[in-house]
C-alpha cells in the first residue's frame, strides 16, 4: 500500500496536543489592529480547539499525526 501525503497547509496551521486535540489560532490577528481592544488582541494569542466535526476531517489530510 502506498504512502499517504500530508496536506501541508493543514500541517502548518494546526497542532496537536499531547492529550490528541487538535488546536489552531484564530484568524484575522494582523489586521486592523489599532481598532481592536486590549482584551480583543489578547484573545487572538490564545490556540483554541478545533470542533469534532473538523476534527474529522483533519484526521485524514494529516494522516500521520501532527508533528511540533
Amino acid at each position: 500500500m502506498p504512502k499517504l501525503k500530508t496536506h501541508k497547509g493543514a500541517a502548518r496551521r494546526f497542532r496537536q496536543t499531547g492529550t490528541g486535540k487538535i488546536v489552531r489560532m484564530k484568524g484575522g490577528r494582523s489586521h486592523f489592529r489599532r481598532k481592536k481592544s486590549a482584551a480583543a488582541k489578547r484573545l487572538f494569542s490564545r490556540k483554541i480547539a478545533t470542533s469534532p466535526a473538523d476534527q474529522k476531517k483533519l484526521r485524514q489530510v494529516l494522516p500521520y499525526g501532527i508533528d511540533k
